[in-house]
């Protein structure tokens, strides 16, 4: 297997260019409606779920996008290994398009505990355990990981990891943009996967130790203001603020798509919730695309996944 290290769209074509075209594909629960969705996000003409026989319709067919990605399922009554690769082989040979097929790849173990977690019954096993659909998915597409221009091994990412990754590899020079995403996180679950810059928030004053604050997060105004009158948080607060407005522009000058900072503390309640709000709202007024995420605080289903905010 090739696997392509170039992020690709990272040079939108001229006009008069190739259109890119990305296959999404690999076995149920390796994430891939996510991926549709953020290549949609990213600008991408998104069709999930499309047979193989309407692939050359919709490829040929009017022109509309420059960027088209394709979900392939195996779960379509004529998909075939086979004839999916002879299919991209074709595509790739013409001098109009880009081709990449990417393959979201995922271990046993990973699917099965989220197929226990939806309680989903496997599409190849209806009627059986998931791990005999699962293995048997597998198999089929043995071929197709083969020949895959791209691998994404999402065993161990959350839907934001990955939702990330597609941004990273296939975001670039959309618009000349850099998407930043801040968030918070407890030390004692560990570091966050991809944070490019980490900052430790746990010397600040704690909330925790207030009965009346405890209760609260860091997105209260009683408990922010608590955190905010620290005396060490102004300086520490306008050291970083400032550190992360100087090396944006270097970022996005270098070609980068994306750049994670993280805020942690001990619980991910508290103190690395309310500076990570600060900082997004300081980016923004500084006319950042900018996204938040408090970890912790999704875990325990007190805040929704992912949301965005734009200067």
């Amino acid at each position: 297997m090739m696997m392509s290290t170039q992020h690709f769209g990272d040079e939108s074509p001229p006009d008069g260019g190739r259109r890119q075209l990305v296959f999404v594909t690999g076995p149920s629960g390796a994430g891939r409606s996510t991926a549709i969705n953020r290549l949609e996000d990213l600008g991408y003409e998104a069709i999930d779920n499309l047979p193989l026989s309407l692939v050359s319709q919709v490829v040929d067919g009017p022109p509309g996008t420059r960027l088209l990605a394709l979900g392939i399922d195996v779960r379509n009554r004529n998909f075939n290994a086979a004839t999916m690769i002879a299919l991209v082989d074709r595509l790739a040979e013409s001098a109009d398009l880009d081709v990449r097929l990417l393959y979201l790849d995922c271990s046993v173990e990973a699917l099965l505990r989220r197929f226990s977690e939806t309680r989903r019954r496997h599409p190849l096993a209806p009627d059986s355990t998931p791990v005999v659909g699962i293995e048997a998915e597998i198999a089929l597409l043995t071929s197709i990981r083969a020949r895959s221009d791209e691998l994404i091994d999402t065993s161990e990412m959350t839907p934001h990891d990955l939702a990330d990754e597609i941004t990273q590899r296939y975001g670039g020079g959309r618009g000349a943009q850099l998407a930043i995403s801040v968030q918070s996180f407890s030390y004692r679950l560990g570091l966050p996967r991809g944070a490019d810059m980490v900052f430790d928030c746990r010397f600040l004053r704690n909330p925790h130790w207030d009965p009346a604050l405890r209760a609260g997060d860091g997105r209260d105004a009683a408990v922010a203001a608590h955190i905010f009158a620290d005396p060490r948080f102004d300086a520490f607060f306008t050291q970083i603020r400032d550190l992360v407005l100087m090396v944006l522009p270097a970022h996005l000058e270098e070609g980068k798509t994306h750049l994670s900072i993280a805020f942690g503390c001990t619980g991910g309640q508290h103190r690395s919730v309310a500076v990570a709000e600060r900082l997004v709202d300081a980016l923004a007024e500084n006319g950042w695309q900018v996204s938040k995420r408090h970890r912790e605080l999704e875990r325990q289903g007190a805040v929704r996944p992912a949301s965005t905010l734009t200067g």
